[in-house]
């Protein structure tokens, strides 16, 4: 492969929560170099979401979603302002359908009270008819910090950093293997122009396929590797004016947040995702599923018409709790203190919601770097 490049620091994985940490790295003054071993930055997972600005609600108390996701959504709030990023503040409401759902609702509040989200409130039956009059339930939680994103926008102001402090992404680029060292990692990178690195620093943050890079790398303690599941989500677009001028969630079901009207910033109604366990990542959508997604929607907006519903993408979350587990899990950010090597930062299980605490978990990657 030739020369061996010498590099000082390595993130795997140009999504969002990539570019955040090369973009953090980079300001740090480090040299950064992004690998993607796609043709563009964020074209799996970051390009397949909901494109939601989280508040924080629903995180258990103490976890790392919890804690980074708040601080995120404050960072990324003033990060978007700043940078011209086109957003939204346009707030959620969280639908209870039925009177045994409401108990949810005041239980989420105080998860959100804890978590540090002080701007939430329940509206009655009424209120929620005043607020929006086509959606339906006995009552509500407000959430007015919950927004949407031009996630593309977001992820081309983080390039733009990078590259402004002299960082360099890398794409057709994926890391097939590598080595831990005494002095940092040897790299084999494959894709059109094949390359062999050392790197004082890797970060692994590849997203579904993060396990996989760790699985690939001599020496580490294949111990330090989570489990990993993959949850797939399918989304479908309404055809025809949105019911709605806020996001709308109804209770969760286990491993998602539920069949949730979300809004782009044009003002596109699209539903989903729904949660189907798979073996492996495939993003078709089976038209066939729109039954189960007239049936959820239809508890909060009954004039939901027939064939109102298309197929529109799926994404696959990377989980490190599956199905039997109840489908929940954390994010896991293994500093060097955890995967065993002074050169290593592993990154798994960063889904939802993972582009809110970009900039925080960018942060959190620096802080166990520089202990």
């Amino acid at each position: 492969m030739g020369e061996v490049l010498d590099l000082d620091c390595v993130v795997v994985g140009g999504g969002v929560v990539g570019l955040a940490i090369a973009r953090r790295l980079a300001m740090a003054g480090r040299e950064v170099v992004v690998l993607e071993s796609e043709p563009l930055t964020g074209s799996i997972t970051s390009s397949r979401n909901s494109e939601v600005i989280h508040a924080g609600l629903y995180y258990a108390s103490g976890s790392r979603k919890a804690e980074l996701c708040v601080k995120g959504r404050d960072a990324l709030y003033a990060y978007c302002r700043a940078r011209h990023v086109p957003h939204r503040q346009c707030g959620k409401l969280v639908v209870a359908s039925n009177p045994d759902e409401v108990a949810y609702l005041e239980k989420l509040l105080k998860q959100a009270a804890t978590n540090g989200v002080d701007d939430c409130y329940l509206i009655d039956a009424a209120e929620l008819h005043a607020l929006e009059p086509q959606i339906t339930g006995h009552a509500a939680l407000v959430s007015p910090s919950t927004g949407i994103i031009d996630s593309h926008g977001l992820m081309d102001a983080y390039i733009t950093d990078i590259e402004a402090h002299g960082g360099t992404i890398v794409v057709n680029s994926p890391l097939l293997s590598g080595e831990l060292t005494a002095n940092g990692l040897n790299l084999f990178v494959g894709g059109h122009d094949p390359f062999t690195a050392n790197a004082r620093l890797v970060v692994n943050s590849a997203g579904l396929e993060a396990w996989s890079v760790s699985e690939n790398l001599a020496g580490l303690d294949l111990a330090t590797i989570p489990h990993r599941s993959y949850a797939k989500g399918n989304y479908f677009a309404l055809s025809g004016k949105a019911p709605a001028s806020r996001l709308i969630y109804p209770v969760p079901e286990p491993g998602g947040l539920g069949t949730h009207l979300t809004l782009d910033l044009a003002g596109q109604a699209r539903f989903g995702p729904d949660v189907e366990w798979v073996e492996a990542p495939n993003y078709d959508v089976d038209p066939a599923r729109s039954q189960k997604f007239y049936a959820a929607i239809r508890k909060y907006w009954p004039h939901l018409k027939d064939a109102s519903l298309q197929p529109a993408y799926a994404g696959v979350r990377p989980k490190t709790v599956g199905p039997e587990g109840g489908g929940g899990g954390d994010f896991i950010i293994q500093g060097p203190q955890v995967t065993g090597h002074q050169g290593y930062v592993a990154l798994y299980g960063i889904e939802s919601p993972g582009l809110t605490s970009s900039l925080a978990i960018a942060d959190e990657v620096w802080r166990l770097i520089s202990e």
